[in-house]
Formats: C-alpha cells, structure tokens, sequence
C-alpha cells in the first residue's frame, strides 16, 4: 500500500496521529477497490467510487467538489493537468490540508474545490460554495440524525436560513485593502489565494463545516465534538414543539457563545406553550442564568438578544458588556456592545413613572428592542443605530407586533438558579402582588404552594 504513496503523501502523513493515518488508509483502500478491483496498477478512485461510498449523506454537488479539489492536488509541482481519478497521494495530502492544516494549507484545497483554474476566482463562485457547504452541513447531520433535538424546515428550494448562514460566512471575505465585498454588483470581483486564506482565518466556522461534512459525510471514526456546533436541546413538554430556532440558526448563535454554554440549551419560555402573558414571560426567566431571547413579528422577520446573567425584575439597567443583539431572518447579523452606555439589559413592570417591559439597549421609549407589558407588542427603534449595540431597527416595522416568543437558557442551570426558577414572580416582586390585589384579581396560586425561603 505504501509504495504507491508519493513523497508529497508521505510528508503530509505527519499531520496525522497514528491511528488516524491508518482510518484515512483504510478509507481509500475503500475507495480503490471499488474503482480497480484486484488491479496492481497505481491505485486511485473515481468519482462514482466516492459517490457510491457517500451514498445520501452528502449532496451530489460537495461529493463532486470534494473529488475534484483531491485530483487537481499537483504533488510533482510539475502542473500537467489534473487526472480523472485521485491518487493516495492526493487524498493523503486533502484529507491532511482539510482537517490538520493552517488556513494557508486549507485554502489551497478550497480552492480547487472551488474553480479548476488556477489563480484567483470570482466572487460569485466563492458565495456559491460557501451555500454548497453550509447546505451539506445541514443535510449530514440530519441524514446521519445528529440534530440534537432541533428540526430543520422543510420546503421548496434551498431553505432561506442556510442562504442566510452562508451570506453572512461570505459577508467575512474582504477585498483587498480590506473593502468589504458589497452586494451583487461586485459578484464579479476576483478574490486571490490570499483573500481565501484570510477569509477562513476569519470565519472558523468554514473550517468547522469542512470538517463536519468530511467526518460524517465520509463516516470517519475519528471523535468529533457536535456539542461545540449544535447545543442539545431540551423541552420540558410532552407535545411537539416546532422552535423559532433551525439548525442554520442555532449554529449561528451557538457560536458567538462561551463553550460551556454551548452545550445544551432549555427552553424557559414559549409563547405557544406558556401563553401571552408577560407575567408568566417573567416568571419563567428571572434568576436563570444566561439565555437567549427571540422574537418572530409579523412579517416574519427573526431577532432577539442574548442576556449574559439572569434577568431580574427592578427599575436599573442590568447586564454587562458581553450582551449582543442579533437578527436572523432576513439576514443573519450580531450586534454587540459600543460601550457608550450600560444599558443592556431591562426588566421591570407595576410602576407608574417608567417604562414596564422588557428591554435590551438604547434609553427608556426608544429600546434597540422592547417587548411591552401588554405583550405582544414592542418596538425596536435605532435612527440610526441603537447607541448600546450599535444595531440598526431589527423588526420589519419600527412598532411591532408579535405572536411568537421564546427564551432559552444556555448551559448548565446553577442549583442557586434552579431553587430561585421555583418562586413566582409575586414571590420575587411584592409590588406585583399588591397591584394584583388593588385590581381586584385574586392569586391563584395562593394556598396551592409554599413560597420559597428567601436566600
């Protein structure tokens, strides 16, 4: 088997661990065999080989991308041309380049994944991989049913939030002289070796994706971490919930996050299960550590924010700088803190001389994003950006209505967090118990329950 590896092949070997060279040996003796049987000749594989190896787990599109970035590999240095088949070689130093090597060594391979010419490429062709690879990332992992509990949308044509993944992987890839490329007038622009290079530097997750689709798309035995891209999801309900969230999406927002929370994410709130009522939205998410908040208006657009600690109900600002805005649909975008204020986080209801709501950057009537007392309701005003985040207006309409909400909380739950998450939001705020009764509304809960000790 060795004496058909190049010297080129050999080099690259060292990338790899031991017992991942002979998995990576394994799997183009695999391959071989399909494409030579019990030929003695050079062995190589062909793109039915690779095809029929992959079967359903990767759309045709990647297998032919990733078979044609291995046999444009010159290890010679000699340029004749590419073959029709890959080498073990080729495959040695692509499998090596893709998942050990630095963005320089990643980049060349990508490149040829990307255009058979040599020298730079067009923009247009780096936008159509990069929708290739986010799409192949999506279908792989639930082809392999590796969603972790999350559900993907089903309809016509590519699904819009892994167009939008894949414009804001591609929004990452600067011109030179750092111009960011703009919209599709500029498709046409030639992005060089060293703009590809710096393009996966920047965005970790192409990387990342090259990864998953090669580990479960070719069925590597190699330990791969799927909690670091997707967060196990948990929903104490027995009926089906369809999240705001998809898997495009969540991968997104995972990843501006710290990697323990990360991990596993539990819904606190839904609108759909919980109702609308803003008291129960309090309840169910003070005292609970960090989490994620969103929203879905009218028009179908996509945005909330990230709390970094637990919401609490009173009159101040809370929060810190490690608050964001975020959309998600239309567009994917993260907006964090300019530091010209502290105003990241807001919480409050039953007073008379200010705002009663939910609220994240901004000032008082003016919020980057606001969720009213009388829920369903809220604005997101930012002429022109919102002064916390430096966010522009995230809803279709400046004042918004809404029908879907959801909070998740992200990582592991204290046993502080845990014990406080039981009291009701009367407990945590008298001033809400005393307005309750004056309305003359009775607490329904009352006798039904010990309140909890105080801490």
């Amino acid at each position: 088997m060795g004496n058909s590896r190049s010297q080129a092949g050999q080099n690259f070997c060292s990338q790899f661990l031991p017992e991942e060279q002979a998995e990576i040996d394994r799997l183009f003796d695999a391959l071989s065999s399909e494409t030579h049987g019990s030929d003695t000749s050079p062995r190589s594989f062909s793109l039915k080989a690779l095809k029929n190896h992959v079967g359903e787990a990767l759309p045709p599109e990647m297998v032919t991308r990733f078979h044609d970035g291995m046999r444009r590999v010159d290890l010679t240095g000699k340029a004749k041309g590419p073959s029709d088949n890959v080498s073990q070689g080729q495959f040695t130093v692509s499998m090596s380049r893709l998942l050990k090597g630095n963005s320089e060594e990643k980049s060349l391979v990508i490149l040829k994944m990307i255009s058979a010419t040599e020298g730079p490429v067009k923009a247009r062709e780096v936008q159509k991989f990069t929708e290739d690879l986010v799409g192949s990332v999506v279908h792989v992992l639930s082809y392999r049913q590796e969603l972790r509990g999350w559900t993907q949308r089903r309809g016509p044509g590519p699904p819009a939030r892994v167009q939008a993944l894949a414009a804001q992987l591609f929004s990452e890839m600067d011109a030179q002289g750092g111009e960011k490329l703009p919209g599709p007038q500029q498709l046409d622009r030639e992005c060089d070796r060293a703009m590809i290079e710096a393009w996966v530097f920047r965005a970790p997750l192409v990387a990342t994706f090259l990864s998953v689709v090669i580990h479960r798309g070719f069925l590597l035995r190699s330990p791969l971490d799927l909690a670091a891209l997707v967060p196990e999801r948990h929903v104490d309900q027995e009926r089906v919930f369809e999240s705001i969230l998809d898997v495009p999406s969540v991968i997104y927002l995972s990843s501006h996050l710290r990697r323990e929370q990360q991990q596993r994410w539990r819904l606190l709130f839904s609108s759909e299960l919980h109702g609308h009522s803003f008291a129960q939205l309090c309840g169910r998410i003070t005292h609970r550590g960090p989490c994620v908040l969103l929203l879905e208006d009218h028009d179908g657009q996509v945005f909330g924010g990230f709390a970094s600690c637990s919401w609490e109900v009173k009159p101040q600002f809370q929060g810190d700088d490690t608050c964001f805005l975020f959309s998600i649909s239309p567009r994917m975008a993260m907006y964090t803190s300019t530091g010209y204020n502290d105003h990241y986080m807001y919480l409050n209801h039953g007073q008379q001389t200010i705002p009663n709501g939910l609220g994240m950057g901004g000032q008082h009537n003016y919020f980057g994003l606001w969720v009213d007392v009388d829920f369903g309701k809220g604005h997101s005003k930012a002429k022109p950006k919102c002064t916390t985040y430096n966010s522009p207006q995230l809803s279709a309409q400046e004042n918004f209505s809404f029908e879907k909400m959801e909070v998740w909380a992200v990582g592991d739950a204290s046993g502080s967090q845990q014990a406080k998450s039981n009291k009701s939001i009367l407990d945590v705020d008298p001033e809400a118990q005393a307005l309750l009764e004056i309305t003359g509304r009775s607490r329904h809960s009352e006798g039904l329950r010990d309140i909890p000790e105080a801490e």
